[in-house]
């Protein structure tokens, strides 16, 4: 029996509703804390482990690929069976896996458990979004409360470095991990105390085939692009797993096209706003992950600088790309989303730039401008794109597309991490990271293609985009929040052609 979502008259009293938008924000933080505190560990996770540079991929990917395939499954499931069951599954799932992380004896343990911790952290994201729509009942505070909520996501960006590198200087790289244990028992223990249940009143079907065929897609493509280096293009197992998600991607494409209710809806990608900020966000996360990996690795091995110190060095482009989130909506309302598109892809293709040109000994300064540039990029293109994607489509479809564009873009981060990881590993030749000139030889290809993607972006933007004002809401938090509302009370009354207050679509 469903669960009708609460109406204005049963709404959840001040206190209530500011515990839960707390718990919903600690658990995204921790989602973007594990995304950048790691790579500032890897150095001493290889050191202590033993591993190559196709390790420290797959202890980045195994997080963040599984998450990814994951996302979708997520959201329909607490559509199904509750939300908060299963935001309470995801902290629980996270938690644990955390500290076995942290107990790890090898890589390959690690890898494993990141996977799990992975898994965990797909319940988190989709479903406090849900709950967040279901306890804000109020259209205006709704939209704030996911402006918080997404705003703690990017906190946990921008302090995800310095944690980390205060963690592993400090007590170890282990530490790391063991952080998630005490605030994760503790969102545990008031998620079961302040968040009602909710589930949707027409929950969307199950997909295991769709879900099955995502998952032999994205893990196999992976796998090769990171194994390739090591045994080669030609390798029996390299091609096997290419032919894999090859035959996973014809088979998604023919029986998603066929569903009523399929996992991944493919008549979205008919409209050419949403195609264009699928790719273009793809770009982005995918530079977003193959940079942090790169310069987590660069200033701790040529450059030489302490987990501190790189953590520290790595806070400047988090902490600008969060500023930059945070301001996108109110930029765009001022000055529109296609030049500040443009703008993004543009600094996103001057930090590669610089980072290709001066990869050898580069000074404090280009250094620094180098981090700025790609929190700027990163930041201001990450949040508009998703409100550009969803923001031609009909209001039922908004909740679909962002959980699209979301997975896509966690789906692109993993790949960035194996095929710049793939580009530095090919290019060493045996080499040690920590020599100055093999590293700048080796990762110069990758930071190219880190420009390659910002001028993607800017080509996109300028082609794709509408180049009216954003809408109120916008940026990534007025994404989520009006995706929400396809879940939230009176979305089917909405007006058709609206998503934000009183703006309709142009």
């Amino acid at each position: 029996m469903s669960v009708p979502a609460p109406g204005p008259r049963d709404a959840a009293p001040p206190t209530r509703r500011g515990a839960v938008l707390a718990i919903c924000c600690v658990a995204l933080m921790m989602i973007g804390v594990d995304v950048t505190a790691l790579n500032v560990a890897l150095p001493a996770i290889q050191r202590d482990l033993g591993s190559s540079v196709a390790g420290m991929q797959w202890a980045v990917d195994a997080y963040s690929l599984s998450m990814a395939t994951l996302m979708l499954l997520a959201g329909s499931t607490g559509d199904r069976i509750g939300r908060r069951r299963v935001l309470r599954a995801g902290l629980l799932l996270f938690t644990a896996a955390s500290v076995l992380c942290a107990l790890a004896p090898s890589m390959g343990a690690l890898i494993g458990f990141r996977v799990l911790q992975g898994i965990g952290a797909a319940g988190l994201g989709p479903v406090s979004m849900s709950i967040i729509a279901h306890t804000f009942t109020d259209r205006a505070e709704r939209t704030r409360a996911m402006g918080v909520w997404m705003g703690a996501y990017g906190l946990g960006l921008a302090i995800g470095p310095l944690v980390g590198g205060l963690l592993v200087a400090a007590v170890g790289w282990r530490a790391v991990f063991w952080l998630n244990l005490p605030i994760g028992l503790a969102a545990l223990a008031l998620a079961g105390r302040y968040v009602r249940e909710s589930r949707s009143e027409r929950p969307r079907r199950s997909d295991a085939v769709g879900q099955l065929l995502v998952i032999t897609l994205l893990g196999p493509l992976t796998y090769a692009v990171i194994e390739a280096p090591h045994t080669g293009w030609t390798s029996p197992v390299v091609l096997a797993a290419l032919a894999l998600a090859v035959a996973s991607l014809v088979g998604l494409v023919g029986y998603e096209g066929r569903r009523d209710e399929p996992l991944i809806e493919l008549r979205l990608f008919r409209d050419v706003r949403f195609s264009g900020a699928i790719a273009a966000g793809m770009c982005v996360f995918g530079a977003f992950g193959g940079f942090f990996f790169l310069s987590a690795l660069r200033l701790q091995n040529p450059l030489g600088l302490s987990a501190l110190k790189a953590g520290l060095w790595m806070l400047p482009p988090s902490a600008v790309l969060a500023v930059c989130s945070l301001c996108a909506a109110r930029l765009a309302e001022r000055y529109g989303t296609r030049p500040l598109l443009v703008l993004a892809g543009g600094a996103l293709a001057a930090s590669g730039a610089l980072a290709a040109v001066l990869a050898g000994d580069p000074s404090a300064l280009a250094l620094v401008a180098e981090f700025v540039f790609f929190g700027i990029g990163i930041g201001l293109a990450s949040p508009l794109l998703i409100t550009a994607g969803v923001s031609g489509l009909p209001p039922d479809r908004a909740g679909l597309a962002s959980g699209l564009f979301t997975s896509c873009g966690r789906s692109a981060f993993s790949l960035g991490v194996a095929v710049l990881g793939a580009i530095l590993a090919a290019g060493l030749h045996g080499a040690p990271l920590h020599d100055p000139a093999a590293f700048a030889s080796a990762a110069r290809p990758a930071w190219a293609i880190v420009a390659a993607c910002g001028v993607v972006v800017a080509v996109l933007a300028a082609v794709s985009t509408a180049g009216g004002r954003s809408l109120p809401g916008g940026g990534m938090a007025g994404g989520a929040a009006e995706s929400a509302e396809s879940v939230a009370p009176g979305a089917a009354d909405r007006r058709a052609g609206r998503i934000g207050p009183g703006k309709r679509l142009g």
